[in-house]
């Protein structure tokens, strides 16, 4: 694990955006045990041989996490948005997510990486 990354993520002020952004980390451990991790334009991306596999960023009111490589899987309307290349998900204070479901689809988008 990059210390940059745990850095920025202890420095989210919000407590609940710094509690979702280490466990949607921990997703991205899961789903690709050999990702490169690194702090890219002010936020956390994750690599796979060298190619984007995903990305957490904060705003005012959200956590977003965007799954690069996602035009060959199926994802649920509505959870995701974006071109059919890299997809977002936005989550507000009090969402959760299905940790084992998103493993599931960043290990299948980043497969082909």
């Amino acid at each position: 694990m990059n210390p940059e990354v745990t850095d920025f993520i202890d420095a989210i002020k919000e407590p609940w955006q710094g509690e979702l952004a280490s466990s949607l980390r921990e997703v991205v451990y899961q789903a690709i045990p050999e990702v490169q991790e690194r702090i890219q334009y002010k936020k956390p991306h994750f690599l796979k041989n060298g190619k984007y596999a995903a990305v957490i960023s904060t705003s005012k009111d959200a956590v977003s996490f965007t799954v690069f490589n996602t035009s060959e899987i199926e994802l649920p309307e509505g959870l995701f948005d974006g071109p059919p290349e890299r997809k977002t998900m936005k989550l507000r204070q009090g969402q959760t997510f299905d940790s084992e479901q998103l493993v599931g689809w960043v290990s299948l988008a980043s497969a082909a990486l």
